[in-house]
């Protein structure tokens, strides 16, 4: 392999790692607004209380922030999670997302 074909193997390596992690959430960065705002309805460690909300702890990363995303772009509508999203940047959300998915939720018996 020449050198060309190698430095362009080595830059594509690390292009595909680096989006790889691109848009990956930062758990400890979200820990305050979710055991603050988000604790309100989904409980401090993101299981809910309360049937009427969502159980959101040990839910997929890339799920929560899809559904944050939606809630935020108005795919997916509701009147309490939509205005919450909306004020919420890219990171914001993926922080969310590895916060909640971090979590220990709810275990199936056997």
């Amino acid at each position: 392999m020449n050198k060309y074909s190698m430095m362009a193997a080595m830059t594509l390596s690390l292009a595909l790692t680096t989006s790889a992690w691109a848009g990956h959430g930062n758990a400890d960065a979200a820990k305050e607004k979710a055991t603050t705002v988000c604790a309100a309805c989904h409980g401090p460690d993101g299981n809910s209380p309360t049937p009427a909300f969502p159980k959101l702890a040990g839910q997929s990363e890339d799920y929560l922030k899809a559904m944050l995303k939606h809630y935020r772009s108005k795919q997916r509508s509701n009147a309490i999670m939509t205005p919450q999203a909306e004020k919420l940047t890219d990171q914001e959300i993926a922080d969310l997302a590895a916060y909640f998915a971090q979590q220990k939720g709810l275990e199936l018996k056997r």
